[in-house]
């Protein structure tokens, strides 16, 4: 056993937590990594992972069990996700950004409003979150989409741009701006709205680098009228709620990237282990012998903080946004690299699709991007040590 098999056996889950586990990775291994090649050359939603998902139950493991959901642990949430992404990084997205846009459902909704979509969801409705704009991308603030009350309606204009699942979506919950509050932060509100609704408009799918299979929508609002009981929270509430959630959310990007930088190693492993040049392996060439050994070591530290991080946010310690913040910055970085020196030891097989290292790196890419570039995140970390200034 080693050093990584060594970790993943010292998680300590309840038996119904290790039993769904299990089940995950039985799915993933027999069913979802063998069609991930498919999907990646097609570009076409990976529906049949998800029935096959939603035969398992997972969603509901986002839903407290009043709404008919499961209410798995955080950190069960986390291995899972970093199992299917490991064998299907499109696939890995598609359900974590369920997940994602649950959340402010799970954690702000009034009662009736959970009541009405939290059971949906936990049946295996798709969810999405709407934040990013043309004009707004890690600037979430600068959005302009805007909610205009009117009578017992709420009428939204505006646009986004890079919303995963947006395009399959039954839920989606919606970042604007409360017009009567004006343009400020302090005017950012979040609604719901449901598919079918008129003037919510998919404008176009993004062509993909990587995670081919997963959707990315334009979407716009025209108009689009909903009745004012699909605000969650009061009008101007919206800021906090963003960066609760988002505490939640960056972890799990870096379960994501770390299911892609696990699948990478685990290759690249297996692949310098067999490969003979000059009458001998190529693990037993020092220089490889170096590179498999940094990028053991980086990957089981950060597998560790993905844990710690995890563990806190269990306890419902809620200063967790520079951990978070550390984790999804750290993780993405090291998927990249791993993927990229994967595609290295592989050399002139690593360029071809004939191996799906070359699909990683650019499945990998995306992870150093979405919920906030890794840029902002080392200024988020960096700005966290100023002192305050005297006088």
């Amino acid at each position: 056993m080693n050093v990584l098999e060594r970790l993943d056996a010292s998680l300590s889950f309840p038996e119904h937590e290790k039993q769904v586990l299990e089940a995950v990775q039985r799915l993933a291994a027999e069913r979802i990594a063998p069609r991930a090649a498919a999907h990646d050359e097609s570009g076409e939603f990976p529906w049949d992972n998800v029935r096959d998902i939603n035969e398992l139950g997972l969603n509901s493991m986002f839903v407290p069990a009043a709404y008919g959901g499961t209410e798995l642990s955080y950190s069960v949430y986390l291995a899972c996700c970093r199992e299917i992404s490991k064998a299907c990084a499109s696939t890995g997205i598609v359900w974590a950004t369920n997940f994602h846009a649950t959340g402010p459902i799970v954690d702000f909704a009034s009662h009736e409003q959970k009541s009405r979509w939290l059971p949906r969801i936990a049946d295996g409705a798709m969810v999405a979150l709407a934040l990013t704009e043309p004009g707004a991308g890690s600037d979430a603030t600068g959005m302009k989409t805007t909610f205009r009350p009117d009578g017992e309606d709420i009428v939204v204009d505006g646009s986004k741009v890079f919303i995963t699942n947006g395009d399959v979506c039954d839920v989606l919950v919606l970042f604007g701006k409360w017009a009567p509050l004006g343009a400020g932060r302090d005017a950012i509100s979040i609604a719901v709205i449901e598919k079918g609704t008129r003037g919510f408009n998919v404008v176009r799918n993004e062509r993909k680098m990587g995670t081919r299979a997963s959707s990315t929508a334009a979407l716009a609002f025209d108009g689009c009228r909903i009745p004012r009981a699909n605000l969650i929270g009061a009008p101007g509430s919206g800021l906090p709620m963003l960066f609760h959630f988002l505490n939640k959310s960056r972890p799990s990007v870096a379960a994501h990237a770390l299911g892609i930088a696990r699948a990478a190693f685990e290759d690249a492993v297996a692949y310098v282990n067999e490969r003979v040049q000059s009458g001998r392996r190529i693990l037993e060439n020092q220089g490889i012998q170096f590179m498999v050994a940094d990028m053991a070591t980086d990957l089981a530290m950060c597998e560790r903080w993905l844990w710690h991080v995890a563990a806190r946010i269990e306890a419902g310690e809620t200063e967790t946004g520079q951990e978070s913040s550390m984790l999804k910055m750290r993780a993405s970085d090291l998927a990249m690299r791993i993927t990229t020196d994967a595609v290295q030891l592989f050399g002139g097989y690593g360029y071809t699709c004939d191996y799906r290292v070359e699909r990683l790196m650019r499945d990998a890419k995306i992870t150093q991007i979405w919920e906030g570039t890794n840029q902002i995140h080392r200024q988020l970390i960096g700005r966290s040590f100023l002192n305050k200034r005297r006088g």
